[in-house]
């Protein structure tokens, strides 16, 4: 599956349509971020129910803003449209592949329960 370019226009919609939304905030200048993107295109390939996204944080300002990116490369997760994982620093695939199947096996309703403070 292709990696979805993130904007602020193509937000809401993606993130209401997509079981599981992953971003990764991401800058032209940063190796680290150069470093994490073919690790981040191979599970992209392989889990293809899941959406993919990217952002470029000196396009999409605020973006970075909404989702307090102080640093990149920055990975989010969202099920739902609930964050669920957000770290900065290149993740390993076997690291993400673990934060995956845990977002997986979330019962929402009881995530969405205790967000909603109930």
């Amino acid at each position: 599956m292709a990696i979805l370019t993130m904007t602020a226009a193509n937000l809401e919609t993606t993130m209401s349509e997509s079981d599981i939304l992953i971003i990764d905030f991401w800058a032209d200048w940063c190796g680290p971020c150069k470093q994490f993107a073919p690790i981040y295109k191979k599970l992209a390939e392989k889990h293809t129910d899941i959406v993919f996204s990217k952002v470029d944080t000196d396009v999409e300002r605020d973006l970075s803003s909404m989702f307090s990116i102080a640093s990149v490369p920055t990975l989010a997760i969202l099920r739902h449209g609930i964050l669920l994982f957000k770290e900065a620093g290149v993740q390993s695939a076997e690291q993400l592949e673990q934060v995956i199947e845990q977002v997986r096996g979330l019962n929402m309703d009881e995530v969405r329960a205790q967000v909603g403070g109930g």
